[in-house]
């Protein structure tokens, strides 16, 4: 008996011993996060609002972290070429992506054929900054106005050109919505980036693009594109002089956001991390001046919080797909 004791006392230490062996290699790895430098993708072409959002970020995580932040535009059908590689990378926090509205609650209802589920194939992380869009034309266009617009898209057949940072933004959303209210055609010009895209409008290559705020601010500031409505509720305080929509008669509004999100299945340590690092650089006085400049706002959004609103943006943005016509893929 006592030998049956003892052996039977010998497995029940192997298997704690197991457990012990098993529960500290992942302790370990959560403690040595970073290993090397992070890869942050941005599903957009340099220049726009998400690859800004994703600069200001990464210059304030590299610092706190004592890693490299390397950013890599990975542009491309809608946002979803660069959110599909980060949804595929290993969970190891080393590999994240800015994550949007365009990526993660239009390009869901957009593209039939998508690989990733917005909600499940991603670790949401934390909100960074929030926007409304702007509307900008060549600072000598006639258009002055939506009034303008309208008169100067019925005067053509088909409708007038209109850019937007791409297929499946909210902005191009925001064009097929407003086309719409306002009873005209439209030819919509997708751009792999919101920079190309306001490059081609200073060059006077297509005559308006619909714009996220944070990467159209510096170029209205300068005077290269001349702002004609802005989709907040009521004018911003940045910008007081660009009326809103609703002031001129069309009752459209919307807010764009940009965060951090990582592969599905990442360590909760590591995703705490992430969140309270994150959080820390853009409270800081600088990243609010930036946001300012940009006119954004900070983002506050635990991780479960920013989780269930990423499921409450697929569920708000799907029948406006659905209404709009537009598919892709």
């Amino acid at each position: 008996m006592t030998a049956r004791v003892t052996r039977r006392a010998l497995a029940i230490g192997s298997l704690a011993a197991g457990a012990g062996l098993t529960a500290v290699p992942t302790t370990l790895r959560a403690q040595s996060w970073p290993s090397g430098p992070i890869r942050l993708v941005v599903p957009f072409a340099p220049g726009g609002s998400t690859d800004l959002s994703a600069r200001l970020v990464a210059d304030g995580l590299a610092q706190r972290l004592g890693v490299p932040v390397v950013v890599e535009n990975r542009p491309g059908a809608g946002a979803t070429t660069g959110s599909q590689m980060v949804a595929d990378a290993a969970p190891d926090g080393q590999t994240l992506v800015m994550s949007n509205i365009a990526s993660h609650a239009i390009s869901p209802a957009l593209y039939p054929n998508l690989r990733y589920d917005p909600v499940t194939s991603f670790t949401h992380i934390a909100m960074v900054i929030t926007n409304p869009s702007v509307w900008v034309v060549h600072p000598r266009s006639e258009i002055a106005n939506l009034a303008d617009l309208v008169r100067a898209a019925k005067a053509r057949r088909g409708g007038l050109d209109m850019a937007s940072s791409g297929a499946g933004s909210s902005n191009h959303l925001m064009l097929v919505r407003f086309s719409e209210l306002a009873g005209i055609e439209h030819t919509h010009i997708p751009f792999r980036g919101a920079g190309p895209a306001m490059t081609a409008v200073i060059a006077s290559q297509v005559p308006m693009m619909s714009d996220s705020l944070p990467s159209a601010a510096g170029h209205i500031r300068q005077g290269t594109v001349r702002a004609i409505a802005i989709s907040s509720a009521e004018r911003h305080p940045a910008f007081p002089d660009v009326p809103t929509f609703r002031e001129q008669g069309f009752d459209l509004s919307s807010t764009s956001w940009f965060a951090l999100s990582g592969p599905a299945g990442m360590q909760p340590a590591v995703v705490e991390r992430l969140h309270r690092e994150i959080m820390a650089v853009i409270a800081t006085p600088e990243s609010r001046r930036r946001f300012a400049e940009m006119g954004g706002s900070p983002g506050d959004m635990t991780p479960a919080e920013f989780t269930a609103f990423v499921a409450s943006e697929v569920a708000r943005w799907a029948p406006v797909v659905r209404a709009s016509g537009a598919t892709v893929g």
